[in-house]
């Protein structure tokens, strides 16, 4: 029997991301996150500020894995468009949800007040779930498979962080490193043994030039410790008896 592996997608949300005047974050916490949740970030796409391309992605990318996660435009200006794109995408309206009104207006209690800016923020897809926030007020939104995040990394973080252990998920990857002085292509086919006699292991190579010279990085996953312990020493010994030292952890 194969184990169940659950997967997750992500739609990045934003002209800034794409402009390249914002460097995303969010991908890296994400997939970092979900590892130890037991899910594995699937696939990642980025589409600016446009109705049309938030629903395409997110109902084709729903379809498709376990979860999807949204980062970005839940916030307060005209632009922040996620909450409509995903409710038109779901075929529900948009509503204020008195929690999420409630939890603004405490928080902007000594800050203005809860002006009609702010209070986009406490809009959902009619028949979402709330996803605490504790660094702004404003909460994320869970709507089905759907997860939708802010784009500032560390108030994505803290919603994360509100969600660790409710998703169900299997076991997490866990992965070592092995590195060598070595070309890719001098040993592209042992590797490729190693991992096709080796059920549910990937052995990723990621080649680099320094010092004048090229090597590789060959990174080992599985959810089985004992196993990724086990291919490592195989790569380790394979990269000695063709006259390569293997460096652990990786150069």
């Amino acid at each position: 029997m194969h184990e169940r592996i659950w997967t997750a997608a992500l739609v990045v949300i934003g002209d800034e991301i794409l402009s390249g005047r914002t460097q995303d974050k969010n991908i890296a916490q994400l997939a970092t996150w979900l590892n130890a949740q037991g899910i594995r970030l699937s696939e990642v796409r980025v589409v600016p500020d446009r109705q049309d391309a938030i629903v395409e992605a997110v109902n084709t990318l729903r379809a498709r894995n376990d979860y999807c996660f949204t980062t970005g435009g839940i916030g307060p200006t005209h632009d922040d468009i996620t909450v409509d794109a995903i409710a038109a995408g779901l075929g529900v309206p948009v509503i204020v949800h008195a929690e999420a009104r409630a939890a603004l207006e405490a928080y902007y209690a000594n800050k203005g007040g809860l002006t009609e800016a702010r209070l986009r923020m406490a809009r959902v897809p009619e028949g979402a779930e709330l996803i605490v926030n504790r660094m702004s007020g404003a909460p994320g939104i869970r709507w089905g498979n759907i997860f939708i995040l802010a784009g500032v990394p560390h108030i994505a973080a803290g919603m994360l962080d509100a969600l660790t252990g409710t998703l169900e998920g299997g076991l997490p990857v866990v992965a070592r490193t092995i590195g060598c002085w070595v070309a890719e292509s001098e040993i592209a086919d042992f590797l490729g043994e190693t991992e096709r006699t080796h059920e549910g292991v990937s052995i990723g190579s990621y080649p680099f030039f320094r010092e004048g010279r090229v090597g590789a990085n060959f990174v080992v996953r599985a959810t089985d410790t004992a196993l990724v312990d086990r291919v490592i020493a195989i790569v380790a010994d394979g990269l000695d008896a063709r006259g390569f030292a293997a460096v652990d952890g990786g150069i």
